[in-house]
């Protein structure tokens, strides 16, 4: 064997070896503690999931929070996507958009949900300046509620989604946009019918990472729901750390696992049906 041949082999191998693990063998160690109790192979502790009320409603709080932030993060997050591509001229402001955008996320998740609980509050930010601008008589209650929940992860997911969706409009050829304005089409149907079909993409991409993110997030959930709303990841960290019932927990992970993948794999699915 060559010594390039074996230099390529190398740099996959390692790699691999990392991947398997530190994800493949968690994994198969999770999956194989769901399927044990007392010792001896068992499906109780899916039964118990699928025929418990509670976790059904656990599971649609879970989902439903996360497609609420990927469609407010994808209806923000395209508008700021296309003034930084296409209306920003000057470089330098670019850049120093950008760097604003990605700036909260060297801070901790933990650090950012605390500001929001303060922000959130009854006598918080929020409150005090609709209340000063007559919008309400009485404060609002986010903390504890899944609108708080909903803001907070709008919040530190958004930048994921103007990152891949102005990637997106980035790439799109503007003498394409520039033909379909030659040929007769207003600004507003070459947008819809050029532009924004070339950047479904990184729409696409966009919305499968927030997703995915937000129906897994535990500390921005736990923070701003108080314990008063209970998601999927909640649910796990409780098994693990208070219960110590690690079979039970595999169990729930797996579960959420197996749901966010069947929920992207149809998003795909539907993307690329829509494209063709």
């Amino acid at each position: 064997m060559s010594t390039s041949r074996i230099a390529v082999l190398g740099l996959v191998a390692l790699p691999a070896a990392f991947f398997a693990a530190f994800f493949l063998v968690p994994l198969a160690t999770v999956l194989i503690a769901s399927i044990m109790k007392d010792g001896s192979l068992t499906a109780a502790n899916y039964t118990r999931i699928l025929f418990d009320t509670y976790h059904w409603e656990v599971l649609a709080t879970t989902f439903r929070l996360g497609l609420l932030t990927t469609v407010i993060c994808i209806l923000l997050g395209y508008p700021l996507a296309w003034y930084l591509v296409r209306m920003v001229r000057w470089k330098a402001w670019r850049r120093i958009c950008v760097i604003l955008l990605i700036l909260p996320l060297f801070t901790s998740n933990i650090v950012r949900s605390f500001g929001w609980m303060v922000l959130l509050g009854r006598n918080g930010l929020v409150n005090e300046s609709m209340e000063g601008l007559g919008l309400i008589e009485r404060p609002i209650r986010f903390l504890g509620t899944e609108t708080g929940i909903l803001i907070g992860l709008v919040y530190i997911l958004l930048p994921f989604v103007v990152l891949t969706i102005g990637n997106a409009l980035a790439r799109v050829d503007r003498s394409v946009e520039h033909a379909s304005a030659d040929l007769g089409a207003s600004p507003a149907s070459t947008f819809w019918h050029v532009t924004f079909p070339l950047s479904i993409p990184g729409v696409v991409s966009g919305a499968i990472m927030v997703f995915a993110l937000a129906v897994s997030a535990y500390v921005t959930p736990a923070l701003l729901s108080g314990g008063r709303v209970t998601v999927l990841a909640m649910l796990i960290f409780q098994q693990y750390s208070s219960v110590f019932d690690f079979n039970y927990g595999g169990a729930l992970a797996i579960t959420l696992l197996a749901f966010t993948l069947a929920m992207i794999a149809a998003a795909s699915l539907v993307s690329r049906l829509g494209a063709r």
